[in-house]
Order: C-alpha cells, then structure tokens, then sequence
C-alpha cells in the first residue's frame, strides 16, 4: 500500500496519540504488536517519510508542503530501521546523519512555506522512531538511552514484537526512563468493514453490506486474516489477479478462498 493511500483507522489514531504523548513528555516510550498489523505504515506515516524522501528528489509540491506544515517543522521525527547487525557506533552515526538529512528537509519545507517557524530553535533535536528494536543488542540499546540522556528535549520510541516491553524491563536504566507502552493490536470489526470498501473500490467494485454474497466474502477475509492488515493487502493482491484471469465482475467468497489457496500464511 502506497503513502498516498495510508488508511487512517482507530488503531492508527491511538498509535498517533501515543507518538504524540512520548514526544510531548520527552518519554522512551514502547509499541509492540504482532507482525503485519500496522506498525511499520504507521510509524511511516506519522514521521513523515515518503514527503522527506520527495524533498530529497526535489519533488514536494507547495501544495504537500502546506499539508505538512508547521506541526511538523516544529516536531520532526526521525524514523529509523534498526538492522540484523548493529552496534552502538552504527547507530549513533547513522542517526545523526537522519538528523542532518531530516533538518535539510525542514528547511527546504520552510522556504516553500515562507515560514521561519524551526529558524529561532534554540537546538535542532528530533525526536526519534527507532523500528525492529528487537534486533538491537544491549551495548546499543545503551547507546540509544545515551543519546536519549544528550538531547533531554527529545523523546524515543522503540517498535517491536510482543515481548519486546519484558526484555527491556532487565535492563533496569533503560527501563527507568520508559514512560509509555503501547499494544498495537489487529484490526477490529469497524474497521475490517472500512479498509474493505476501500479494497473493493480499488477494483472497481462497490461493496453491498445488504447483498449476501458480498457478506459472505467479507466473513470469508476477516477469517482468513484475523484483522491482520498486511495479510489483507496481500490476499486483495491475489484477488485482483483472479478476477483478472477470470474475467469477474463480483468478489465472491469462492474467490476469497480460491485467493487464500495462493498464499503461504504462518501463525497470525
């Protein structure tokens, strides 16, 4: 799913108010959730990335930049992926260079806008997003708390797996300057119905809540995806490709089976 067609659910809502929350406290806060519910797209959107990536290629609209705004000039964030191998040099090296690449952004952002709102910060800090914190050792998970002590104005959020709150909990200095956690869980009934007519209309379809067919086919994904939010996106894929080769004008829950039988789907 593309950034321009980010959904914004209630689960989203509450991962934003808890982003929100962090920053506002200068907290280390935690996010974990199971894989393929929405951590990673909501993490994306809400620091930003996709329009940081368009000022670097120099292709941000004045209209974008009106959308992004002084909210975002005032409280940048970096949103960084800890990788397989890290350590405490990487990090703190590849974070400062977010840093500077992020403050280039936010100038270029202020001189479309013709704002001089970040010119008069007294110390251009960032707050930082830090996803896959499962992967980061001790050692740099000591050189994540050092910067967090540095900048005494900025606050952290590690995104990870369940479990990632109880492995940070041994590590009592860590621990000490968590202020928040946060379980982001699959996607509820209400919604599942909203991001389906979102799906349904991609292909061109209108979903019917009064048609029986339709009824069973929406059953037939929130069994098969158990609200995870990466599997939907990958089941309308195949989907898609189904009523292609076939030639359909309806989804029907035939088809939704047919497009489960094509994908390898773990434990969700």
């Amino acid at each position: 799913m593309g950034a321009n067609e980010f959904l914004v659910t209630k689960e989203f809502c509450r991962f934003e108010e808890f982003c929100n929350a962090c920053f506002r406290e200068n907290h280390i806060g935690i996010c974990y959730g199971p894989p393929g519910v929405g951590k990673t797209l909501s993490a994306r959107h809400y620091s930003k990335v996709d329009i940081i990536d368009r000022v670097f290629d120099d292709k941000i609209s004045l209209k974008e930049a009106h959308a992004v705004g002084n909210d975002f000039i005032l409280c940048p964030t970096i949103f960084y992926t800890a990788t397989v191998m890290n350590s405490p040099k990487k990090i703190k090296d590849e974070l400062e260079q977010y840093r500077v690449n992020l403050f280039s952004s936010v100038f270029d952002i202020e001189k479309k806008l013709q704002s001089k709102a970040f010119e008069f910060r007294e110390n251009y800090s960032a707050n930082i997003i830090i996803d896959e914190a499962d992967r980061l050792h001790i050692k740099t998970l000591e050189q994540v708390r050092e910067i967090y002590d540095e900048m005494n104005n900025l606050g952290v959020i590690l995104i990870g797996m369940p479990g990632l709150e109880k492995r940070l909990a041994r590590y009592s200095q860590l621990y000490s300057r968590v202020g928040f956690a946060h379980e982001y869980r699959p996607v509820g009934k209400e919604e599942m119905l909203f991001i389906l007519q979102h799906h349904w209309s991609k292909l061109g379809l209108e979903l019917d809540k009064e048609n029986f067919s339709d009824n069973e086919a929406v059953a037939a994904v929130a069994r098969i995806t158990n609200g995870n939010f990466r599997l939907i996106h990958r089941l309308f894929s195949q989907i898609n490709r189904i009523m292609k080769v076939n030639e359909l004008g309806s989804i029907s829950k035939e088809v939704v089976e047919a497009a489960r039988d094509c994908l390898v789907i773990g434990n969700i």
